[in-house]
């Protein structure tokens, strides 16, 4: 017989070894026994390197692999959850067969495919897919028998370490649950480092886990060290300075010397924050160049570095209202005019039927509490379908925020205002208006208060205001009157996406001379933020004239609504509403009840709000259509 010529036969192997390899294909990876802990499956899910691997070719010694190391690391993801002994069973069930052959399913333990990694290549080569299914039983959780956690040193009395102490968890009898644990090591952590505290180191760091006995031992001290001092604070304005250091020294909170304290750092972040001078605002606490010894004497120096805003902000905008026509608005604002942080503002919005222009000028507050004196100017013009009014008001006002969540606000208004329920006409038969004119000058308290998890989109939390004012005026000088005025919002998420939103308003003027006050000082209902399914001031005592009714205004107002809101895909969302009010004399409200439906979007400026809504008080109601862009708050 002939032997093949070695060059040929050495052909011959390459073209065999070149050949692709017959694999097989993990189709789907299926955990069981773990359906009422979402989190231990997630958990268990992210830890396999079995599940990277479902949908590519693998050989059979992969395959093989990928197995035994299954089981390793279902037991390692269990146990941050108190499970050191769980049962864990892998199955594995091949859907294809080799060209004649009969589809099979094998079921084995996971230790048995640790001693298979042979089969498993046969297998490689005989079928193409496979489906592997992990059965997990977690036993009996570790829990905690020796609880020994506190603090030792100075920081053993501090009253925010002692919080954090307290809710530490796990505690003596509870599962032993690491992700509990770190988290109330990390909090106890940082109350001592936030109080000044940054001696503070572990005398002991220690858990023990015995297996046999489901029992694990805790211990875990601190040595506190002493607390340090907080020291002086320095600005550091880049590229140039805007504002004086002198004046944004009155923002700190702290004399050098005090004990230090995160808190004091965090005030004044906010401060500076809502002075809106600056773009970039990081404060950083410098221990490493604290002085003094002993440690209880070391003071640490606070450094401020602030980055400039513009200067300048424009705006413009256009508008279109049912009242006031189509229009657009211009604006101008300097966030500094001098060094010495005064700020000023001009806007103009123009309607065809409603104008106003506005002059402001802001000097900042930092006595007693952080706010700003502000002078404004503002002038009016009004021609709609229910009113002819001019006004010009003067405010002069000291705000002043008292806490995180309440800001107070004391003012002085001058207003002088004229109106008439007759509309102007070019007809000579239309008799000349009749205006009223009045002069009012009085004093207002405000208060605002706001305890939302997100001011942009609240899920949690209530705001609300009160106002207190109250002067002597009118045509002839004589008219008084007080007003109290309350609103109210409550939000409530239910998951991630839906939430309820219930909102309140109640206005009660006290006056015997109601016909004597201007309309900016009365009270109305209907429209957007109000009673939707009706018009923009359209609830309420009506004027009846030879060119239509006009609606007056009242003395006293209460409105209420409820909107449930659920968002479906991405930033779209709908919701359902009911609101009810009043604007009302004397003491019985005529209640106004608007249903509707409406179309939510979370937009990159603010959430967009349109409403589609219908009035119930009359059968013959017309749809209203509400358009909202902004915070809700």
């Amino acid at each position: 017989m002939p032997r093949l010529p070695t060059r040929l036969l050495f052909a011959a192997v390459c073209l065999v070894a070149a050949l692709p390899a017959m694999g097989i294909t993990v189709t789907r990876v299926d955990i069981s026994g773990l359906e009422n802990n979402e989190l231990m499956a997630q958990n268990v899910r992210i830890s396999l390197s079995l599940n990277d691997a479902v949908g590519k070719d693998l050989s059979g010694r992969r395959l093989g692999y990928l197995l035994r190391e299954a089981e390793a690391e279902t037991r390692e993801a269990l146990e941050p959850f108190g499970y050191y002994s769980p049962t864990i069973t892998i199955q594995r069930s091949d859907r294809s067969a080799p060209e004649g052959g009969d589809s099979a399913t094998d079921s084995t333990p996971s230790a048995r495919e640790a001693r298979a990694g042979g089969d498993a290549a046969a297998t490689a080569r005989s079928a193409r897919t496979l489906t592997v299914g992990i059965r997990v039983e977690p036993g009996q959780p570790v829990r905690v028998r020796g609880f020994d956690v506190g603090v030792d040193g100075a920081g053993a009395d501090d009253r925010d370490v002692g919080k954090a102490l307290a809710l530490f968890a796990p505690r003596k009898g509870e599962v032993l649950d690491h992700t509990l644990y770190e988290a109330s090591k990390s909090r106890v952590s940082r109350a001592l480092a936030g109080h000044g505290y940054f001696d503070a180191d572990f005398a002991a760091h220690r858990v023990e886990v015995t297996r046999a006995e489901h029992a694990a031992d805790i211990a875990l001290r601190w040595s506190s060290g002493d607390r340090y001092a907080l020291g002086e604070a320095s600005f550091a304005q880049t590229p140039k300075t805007i504002i004086r250091d002198e004046l944004l020294h009155k923002l700190v909170g702290w004399t050098p010397g005090e004990p230090y304290d995160d808190l004091e750092l965090e005030r004044l972040r906010r401060s500076l924050v809502s002075l809106d001078y600056f773009g970039l605002v990081e404060i950083l606490p410098q221990p490493e160049q604290a002085d003094g010894k002993p440690a209880k004497d070391k003071v640490v120096p606070v450094q401020i570095n602030l980055t400039p805003a513009p200067r300048s902000i424009y705006t413009a905008g256009v508008s279109y209202g049912t009242q006031s026509g189509a229009g657009f608005s211009l604006g101008v604002e300097r966030r500094y005019l001098n060094t010495r942080g005064h700020k000023a503002l001009a806007q103009v919005d123009y309607a065809s039927k409603r104008k106003t222009a506005t002059l402001q000028y802001r000097v900042p507050a930092f006595a007693w509490l952080d706010g700003w004196y502000t002078a404004s100017l503002q002038a009016a013009d009004e021609q709609t379908d229910y009113v002819n009014s001019r006004r010009l008001e003067f405010v002069a006002s000291r705000s002043g925020q008292y806490n995180d969540r309440l800001n107070l606000v004391a003012s002085a208004h001058v207003l002088r205002e004229r109106w008439a329920y007759t509309l102007v006409g070019g007809d000579q038969d239309v008799p000349p208006v009749d205006f009223t004119y009045a002069s009012f000058v009085f004093p207002e308290l405000r208060a605002e208060y706001i305890d939302v998890d997100d001011r942009l989109a609240p899920r949690r939390g209530a705001g609300g205001t009160l106002t207190l004012r109250g002067g002597k005026g009118g045509s002839a000088g004589k008219a008084t009157f007080a007003q109290l005025h309350a609103s109210a919002q409550w939000f409530h998420g239910f998951d991630a996406d839906s939430r309820l939103l219930v909102r309140g308003e109640a206005g009660h003027t006290f006056t015997d001379e109601l016909l004597n006050l201007p309309p900016s000082l009365r009270y109305y209902a209907g429209g957007d933020r109000s009673v939707r399914g009706y018009g923009w001031h359209e609830i309420g005592p009506r004027v009846q004239t030879g060119n239509g009714d006009f609606f007056t205004g009242a003395a006293n107002v209460v409105a209420a609504s409820i909107e449930y809101e659920r968002y479906f895909s991405g930033p779209w969302g709908a919701a359902v509403f009911v609101d009810s009010g009043s604007a009302f004399d004397g003491r019985t409200p005529d209640m106004h009840t608007g249903v509707g439906v409406g179309l939510r979007w979370r937009s990159p400026v603010g959430p967009v709000r349109v409403d589609i809504a219908r009035g119930l008080k009359s059968p013959d109601s017309p749809f209203t259509i509400h358009l909202n862009i902004g915070a809700d708050l």
